[in-house]
């Protein structure tokens, strides 16, 4: 196999382009899938839009908590928009090739988007977390300054980080067929196309994960053990089921990214399979960002009644 490799040394460096297969091997579904990914985009841009105007412009919203929900809804219209609008194109054409530049340049974009949910999923988390231990010192401690320096960090972090990380893949040799079995450029489908020893960069993955995955969910959890410790105390058992229920979206907004992240990005190389890879991508990369606005403006009764109030307001208008 080593001698095989060698040689093709011309041919790892003349080649230009990957051909994403997107859902090929269902060819009579191309126009549903269409459709339903179009609606599905149409949803998420809209209601993200919604939480993003009502924040802006309903002063009961004009909160911390709020503030960093307009920026996490702002986030998931920049995520999307790296991966659905590719993958509609693709869905309606035959040639779905893909120049290495913009592959890498695809990578790198949703490498970044997702750190920086994870970055600002965390930063709710100590919101939350500060909010109900420590009340008296809430207004104090999250005061305005404090909330535009962490979500700048949030934005900003992720972009020097992931670019050396996308060059060490996109410098590996590939070889043999161009054909990524995938609707983007994941990291873990790429990878599957290089030829010769990948073991350094799948364990720089590994620590990616563990760094940018792993230990802002850690964080949460363990805000979360503080924060439900602390509700079971509260006196009241309408205390403890408003505490409850303005926590309960974040930890399911939590549960649904990060749970689909960490079984696609750190279990073992000999569980993937193209097909679970490719569900469990469109699960974090579409089907979440689909449930988040729906989960806040559903289960939320401030944004509820901040929504109602705004579409009165066009309604009369």
């Amino acid at each position: 196999m080593e001698s095989a490799g060698e040689n093709v040394p011309q041919e790892n460096h003349t080649l230009v382009e990957f051909i994403l297969l997107s859902f090929s091997e269902l060819p009579d579904l191309q126009g549903f899938l269409f459709s339903v990914f179009l609606i599905i985009y149409v949803i998420i841009l809209m209601g993200n839009g919604l939480i993003i105007l009502i924040t802006k412009v309903d002063s009961s919203l004009q909160t911390p908590m709020y503030f960093l929900l307009g920026n996490f809804s702002s986030l998931e219209i920049c995520y999307v928009s790296v991966t659905v609008p590719r993958l509609l194109t693709d869905l309606c054409r035959e040639n779905r090739n893909i120049s290495i530049l913009a592959c890498a340049i695809q990578m790198y974009f949703f490498l970044v988007f997702g750190a920086t949910e994870c970055s600002i999923l965390t930063a709710m988390a100590y919101d939350r977390y500060v909010a109900i231990c420590n009340p008296l010192l809430y207004s104090l401690i999250m005061n305005n300054r404090l909330c535009i320096q962490m979500a700048s960090v949030c934005w900003i972090s992720g972009f020097p980080m992931y670019i050396g990380f996308t060059y060490q893949i996109f410098s590996l040799p590939f070889c043999g067929s161009n054909q990524l079995n995938h609707f983007f450029c994941d990291v873990l489908p790429v990878i599957m196309l290089a030829c010769g020893d990948t073991f350094m960069i799948e364990m720089l993955i590994y620590v990616v994960a563990v760094v940018l995955v792993t230990i802002p969910f850690m964080l949460i959890l363990g805000s979360y053990v503080k924060i439900i410790s602390t509700i079971l105390k509260l006196p009241s058992a309408t205390g403890r089921a408003k505490a409850f229920s303005t926590c309960s979206c974040h930890l399911m907004v939590v549960a649904l990214f990060f749970g689909s992240g960490i079984i696609t990005y750190m279990r073992p190389k000999s569980t993937h399979s193209t097909g679970i890879d490719k569900f469990l991508s469109l699960f974090y990369t579409i089907v979440t960002p689909l449930f988040n606005p729906i989960i806040y403006c559903l289960r939320n009764k401030d944004v509820m009644v901040a929504l109602k109030k705004f579409l009165l307001k066009w309604v009369r208008f």
